[in-house]
């Protein structure tokens, strides 16, 4: 039974299926006010009490993108699905799907500790399972769809930027809560020197 492979088109359609709900979700958490509070309250004073939905939305929205566009990359160097490979993308989808959840309830109680860190988590758990399909794919593909050796480190360092990101920031909201909420920055930053690196490295390797 262990031998038994799947359609990986159908797997690649289902799971951007899945990634382009959860990303429409989204949007959903941020409630849209009635006429009567604009009239009461104004535009201006609607939209800042929504600052912090903004922010999840945001921020959830592209490193949700960052792994789908993820996802793409390292599917197209995987011949066929086996029963592994296919639970590893079950429980990623699972934390994708978690993630409207843990940021409405995140941008929900904006200024505590435990919505954030349960957030943290979540994104932390999505790159978990993100490199247990890249380290899995080079094992078992070994080079032969043209997966590199500088091709998988590439990969596999963005994945462990990802989780370590996410980690040290539900880490430091327990002590510094408000800088907490800014080491998602380095996320973007990082990636692009990893891409830098990794780049160059590809060159001299041609």
């Amino acid at each position: 039974m262990d031998d038994i492979t799947f359609d990986k088109s159908r797997i690649i359609g289902f799971s951007d299926a899945i990634f382009s709900i959860a990303m429409t979700l989204l949007i959903l958490e941020i409630a849209v006010p009635n006429v009567a509070s604009v009239n009461e309250y104004g535009t201006w004073k609607i939209l800042e009490a929504r600052i912090p939905s903004f922010i999840g939305l945001v921020v959830s929205f592209l490193v949700t993108a960052i792994y789908w566009v993820a996802h793409l990359r390292l599917m197209k160097y995987v011949t066929d699905v086996d029963s592994k490979l296919l639970w590893l993308n079950i429980f990623l989808l699972l934390f994708v799907v978690l993630l409207p959840f843990s940021t409405a309830f995140y941008v929900g109680s904006f200024f505590l500790t435990g919505p954030y860190v349960f957030y943290c988590f979540n994104l932390a758990v999505i790159g978990l399972f993100n490199y247990l399909m890249i380290r899995y794919v080079v094992k078992k593909e070994n080079g032969k769809t043209g997966l590199t050796g500088v091709l998988a480190k590439w990969h596999k360092a963005r994945a462990i930027n990802g989780i370590l990101i996410w980690v040290i920031s539900g880490i430091l909201a327990f002590a510094f809560p408000i800088f907490s909420r800014f080491v998602f920055v380095f996320l973007f930053l990082i990636i692009l020197l990893i891409n830098r690196y990794y780049k160059k490295k590809m060159k001299r390797d041609l």
